[in-house]
């Protein structure tokens, strides 16, 4: 059996699935002050009066990173540059504590300056003083040599609780998105790795003896012991999870939206032949561009529980959220509680979704049924605007799939796929106004946790090879090696291959999920004083993001 759990802001879900069946589904209110408790009962309701001894997957989907940034709850960072010549390291300030330090990489590699220890041990000093506790050390071209990294480390490391090394997180070369994502990758290790801990004590707790595995920003999951070195790669990891439970349901031959409809958002994503889109460079978080691999979603603040309000005039949904629905004990209405009026959901109070709704009549100058009705066709054209601005923004750009460049491809969707608690009441309107088949799959109201059950491990390698210094390198995965003058790509991609799958089982992948794929293989000659010297090969490969077997077979 397999476990999948998502604690999204306002419910979390956790299913139970045994094959391609659901053994057991459970939906509860998230407890954002104490996240652990919803966690523990969310064990205890899904595997009560199940054998624990058959769970063999447990993956855990979670808004904890997210919110973290976006509410600017993250611990202090110390932030440590080298940069070299060439550029400005200024331009690239991020947090309270930002060092500037000697020391320099060339674009081969080469260390053309070394840091200076003395700088170094007084930024220690300095950290100490301030009860920093948190490091992110980032130097240029640490991709193709990371010794200035290694050596501020190696100073720095036994007085903090957690190091972020630049090179670490990701193979592309971008210094001021390695500077944005080292530091968010610190900033938020310390309270990832105790709730991930603690999850660890709910699952024991209830007998359940298997690694956790946490969902990440591509679709993909890690082990739960190597997230707390990568913890930033969590984020967003809700929006993808809703992509990731609709997979098996989506069509292989034409371009569908996801809507994933929360309470407190709704969550946007684009199919195309049943295949996620995604920001291969790095997604936006928090006002930083980071290296993140991601998929391409977008959060819209407007979901279930959002705040209606009449604001100059105006009729207001969201962003913010006051609390649950009227019907459900909260203090405003809602567009559950105007579903509920109209008598297109069931559940909690309807006397109290009535009463909040005719206040807000009154106010409209509407009868009740005139203003329920404005306010659930003002919620499905509020997420219909932010869907074709996305497809219009996706259009303006290269289109990126898991898999590979779409070349010239322009999307064009014709249906949506709509996930999440109302999506039942809200799909017939959301077809009708947009002019596009909306299906709803069975079990939506808990995709997001089947997404996560189902998720297989990814990864990424990038390997770079120089064969006139004869030299191979991995620096994400600490691998240095002497190569041959007359290496080819063709070696360099085998070398790609084998750390590749010796990564992803380290990650928690499973031997037959290991479905390897190249994304890119580059070779050029280099070129000193008019005379070929030797080649620079450089080889990216991943493990492809979709669902573990037996599901991937279903969404093939």
């Amino acid at each position: 059996m397999i476990v999948g759990l998502d604690v999204g802001g306002t419910h979390t879900d956790v299913v139970v699935l045994e094959g391609k069946e659901i053994v057991n589904k459970v939906k509860l209110l998230t407890d954002e002050e104490d996240l652990l408790q919803t966690v523990c009962f969310g064990f205890f309701e899904a595997i009560h009066g199940l054998k624990v001894q058959s769970i063999d997957r447990v993956v855990v989907s979670t808004t904890l990173a997210t919110n973290a940034i976006v509410q600017d709850k993250i611990e202090p960072v110390g932030v440590v540059v080298a940069s070299g010549p060439g550029i400005n390291p200024w331009a690239y300030v991020i947090g309270d504590h930002y060092y500037c330090v000697s020391g320099a990489v060339d674009h081969r590699g080469v260390v053309v300056a070394p840091v200076s220890e003395g700088q170094i041990l007084k930024i220690k000093e300095e950290l100490s003083a301030k009860n920093v506790h948190n490091l992110a050390l980032v130097s240029k071209f640490s991709v193709r040599n990371p010794e200035l990294e290694l050596k501020m480390g190696e100073l720095l490391a036994d007085n903090f609780d957690s190091v972020t090394l630049g090179h670490k997180l990701s193979g592309h070369l971008n210094f001021g998105r390695r500077i944005a994502t080292a530091y968010l990758n610190a900033a938020v290790t310390s309270i990832s790795r105790k709730f991930y801990h603690a999850t660890r004590g709910c699952m024991e707790k209830e007998g359940i003896q298997v690694p956790l595995e946490i969902l990440k920003a591509d679709g993909g999951t890690m082990a739960q012991e190597v997230s707390e070195q990568y913890a930033v790669e969590t984020i967003l990891s809700g929006p993808a999870a809703s992509v990731m439970g609709t997979l098996t349901f989506a069509d292989r031959i034409k371009e569908e939206v996801v809507l994933d409809i929360g309470g407190t958002t709704t969550d946007i994503a684009i199919l195309v032949d049943g295949v996620p889109l995604l920001k291969p460079l790095g997604i936006r978080m928090g006002g930083f561009n980071t290296l993140v691999r991601g998929l391409r979603t977008f959060s819209l603040g407007v979901g279930g529980d959002s705040w209606v309000r009449l604001q100059g005039g105006e009729l207001r949904i969201g962003p913010e959220r006051k609390g649950r629905a009227l019907a459900h004990g909260g203090p405003e209405p809602t567009p559950t509680d105007a579903l509920i009026t109209l008598g297109l959901a069931q559940g909690g109070q309807k006397q109290r979704a009535i009463e909040g709704m005719r206040r807000l009549a009154e106010r409209m100058g509407k009868n009740l049924e005139e203003a329920a009705e404005e306010v659930v066709s003002k919620t499905c054209a509020l997420i219909l605007e932010t869907v074709y601005a996305l497809v219009e923004r996706v259009n303006q750009q290269p289109v990126y799939t898991i898999h590979e460049l779409l070349k010239g491809r322009q999307v064009n969707p014709s249906g949506l796929i709509v996930i999440g608690g109302p999506a039942k009441e809200l799909a017939p309107r959301l077809e009708t106004m947009s002019g596009w088949q909306a299906r709803v799959p069975p079990d939506y109201d808990v995709a997001n946790a089947i997404g996560a059950a189902m998720a297989r491990t990814t990864c990424m390698v990038t390997v770079m090879a120089d064969t006139n210094r004869r030299y191979v390198v991995a620096p994400e995965e600490g691998y240095v090696d002497e190569i041959d003058w007359r290496a080819t790509k063709k070696e360099v991609t085998q070398i790609a291959f084998n750390l590749l799958r010796k990564k992803a089982l380290r990650l928690g992948a499973r031997e037959e999920d290991l479905k390897m794929e190249l994304l890119e293989d580059q070779e050029f000659k280099m070129v000193e004083g008019f005379y070929p010297v030797g080649r620079s090969i450089r080889v990216k490969a991943q493990i492809k993001p979709g669902l573990i077997t037996p599901y991937s077979e279903a969404a093939a």
